[in-house]
């Protein structure tokens, strides 16, 4: 199966992966930009995600499979590559495993290392969703604000709201997954893997899931990596400062 994706632009071919729990939907005004720049912007949905496919597998090693069969089913014989978070990590994962298709990797707010699993209360929230009681986008919202307080954060989680049918909201992630399989997002780049292409590395300033010790072992995958930081912004830096995000990453294409 192909992962679903919007395709916004012509020229040179630039991929981008979202986040856990997003879609390729979160980049668009980016991709917008993108394209008027020249560029065929591939907004993709990751397994278990968006409008792409379920499945009961998840893990980074498959995300980058499916990444390499969409890849090869669009001709994209090299292309840009950028990821958000887990999206970083996929991107990561598959610029080590295919670096002849990577002409550029661009990683943002994600290291190759561990991190602690920290989705429990998003899940949590999204769970406690009652479909056969809820018929609006509004009392969606009500119940998500008794766990997630921070209003940014939910409305980008009811973007994976959408009308299964006439009066029916459902989800599109693939939650009883993405739920029991929280554990492998967090999960580490495997040790000894390279990428000798050109790297850089985004960072929101107040976010802290890239820290100082992290860029010893970002070069030691990355060896061509640069790190820059986006002011005003913590871990959906391209969101909360998207005018500094597209400048930084222009500049390094």
């Amino acid at each position: 199966m192909i992962l679903h994706s919007q395709i916004i632009g012509t020229g040179k071919p630039f991929v981008i992966l979202h986040g856990f729990l997003g879609m390729g939907d979160n980049w668009k005004t980016l991709a917008n930009q993108f394209a008027e720049d020249g560029y065929e912007v591939h907004l993709v949905d990751q397994r278990n995600h968006g409008r792409s496919f379920h499945d009961e597998a998840f893990s980074y090693e498959l995300m980058a499979q499916d990444l390499l069969e969409y890849a090869n089913h669009h001709e994209l014989r090299d292309f840009i590559l950028l990821g958000h978070s887990m999206g970083g990590k996929t991107a990561m994962e598959f610029s080590v495993a295919h670096p002849e298709r990577v002409q550029k990797l661009l990683v943002a707010d994600i290291s190759p290392k561990p991190y602690p699993s920290h989705h429990q209360d998003i899940l949590k929230a999204l769970s406690s969703l009652d479909f056969s009681e809820i018929s609006s986008r509004g009392e969606a919202d009500k119940v998500l604000a008794t766990y997630i307080p921070d209003l940014g954060t939910r409305q980008f989680l009811l973007k994976n709201l959408y009308w299964k049918e006439k009066g029916k909201l459902a989800l599109r992630i693939n939650l009883p997954i993405l739920y029991e399989k929280v554990e492998a997002v967090g999960r580490a780049l495997s040790s000894g893997t390279v990428y000798n292409g050109p790297v850089l590395f985004l960072k929101g300033e107040s976010s802290g899931y890239i820290e100082p010790l992290d860029e010893l072992l970002i070069h030691k995958h990355f060896p061509k990596a640069t790190i820059e930081t986006v002011a005003k912004a913590g871990h959906w830096l391209h969101a909360e400062n998207p005018t500094e995000f597209y400048q930084i990453v222009t500049k390094f294409l």
